[in-house]
């Protein structure tokens, strides 16, 4: 298992630039990170001079980039719209390999009042599958996730409800899509997220490791602390021979004490289920 974590918590600093990418970086590395996530909207300048500079200072801080967050909006009812949200799909897949980012997490899309079930299943499937074949080359691994609502975002995820995330992810397997499953947003809007989790299992790349205190709603929390049944997930990956990344989604607002935290909670849970595993 590999361990990387996407700093919520720290969106606001980072972007509002009170923060920096490369003291991100260095807290990762001295929390003993194996990686760090990003969200592209760290990225403002996205020329291959500032996208170099930006990768030089992590890897200055002796880390990487596991994943690059992005949040395209393919069930826009707006065809014109989900084009742009294409090439800009495109633009963020390109920054992900200049940094040597060995994922891009994609979305659906917005769940906008206008678009029906039917439309949004279709449009979704059509922007994604477009996007993995026009990044066919890339070396960089696109990843669907069960997304909620970010920030970047009016309405909710348009695949919130795990009956329409199934349904993307089912008529875009043959494209080279794979999964990045959220274990909390599993949790809150899920009847079972360990049988969701066995789902997706066969395309499973990466796991944002995150909590809720609500089922129903999305309510982050720290780590271990919430209703995210982390054991049964663990156990579940660890039978099926499963070990890659683990992401953690840290957005408890506890600063470097929460990274710490959940990054401690995610190894000693992995390691009880490898153990537990051994005499099952």
């Amino acid at each position: 298992m590999k361990l990387s974590c996407l700093p919520v918590s720290f969106f606001t600093d980072i972007i509002g630039g009170s923060m920096t990418v490369a003291e991100w970086a260095r807290m990762g590395r001295d929390l003993g990170l194996d990686a760090i996530d990003l969200s592209i909207l760290f990225v403002p300048d996205r020329s291959r001079a500032a996208v170099l500079a930006l990768r030089k200072q992590v890897e200055a801080a002796g880390m990487r980039v596991a994943m690059l967050t992005s949040y395209p909006d393919f069930t826009h009812p707006d065809a014109a719209q989900r084009d742009r949200e294409l090439a800009l799909a495109q633009e963020v897949v390109d920054v992900a390999a200049g940094m040597g980012a060995e994922m891009v997490r994609v979305t659906a899309g917005q769940a906008h009042p206008e678009t029906s079930r039917e439309d949004g299943i279709r449009w979704a499937t059509e922007g994604l599958t477009r996007l993995a074949d026009s990044r066919r080359a890339s070396e960089v691994r696109l990843v669907y996730e069960n997304h909620a609502k970010p920030g970047a975002w009016r309405y909710t995820d348009f695949s919130q409800p795990p009956d329409i995330f199934l349904a993307i992810a089912r008529a875009t397997a043959g494209v080279g899509l794979g999964i990045n499953f959220d274990t909390a947003n599993a949790t809150a809007f899920s009847g079972n997220p360990v049988d969701l989790l066995g789902e997706c299992l066969d395309r499973l790349v990466s796991i944002h490791a995150a909590d809720t205190s609500e089922h129903g709603a999305l309510k982050p929390v720290l780590l271990g602390t919430g209703l995210a049944p982390f054991e049964a997930i663990f156990r579940r990956l660890v039978q099926a021979g499963w070990s890659n990344w683990i992401c953690i989604e840290e957005a408890s607002f506890q600063g470097r004490d929460g990274v710490e935290k959940a990054a401690r909670f995610v190894r000693q849970q992995w390691e009880r289920s490898e153990r537990e595993a051994l005499h099952d």
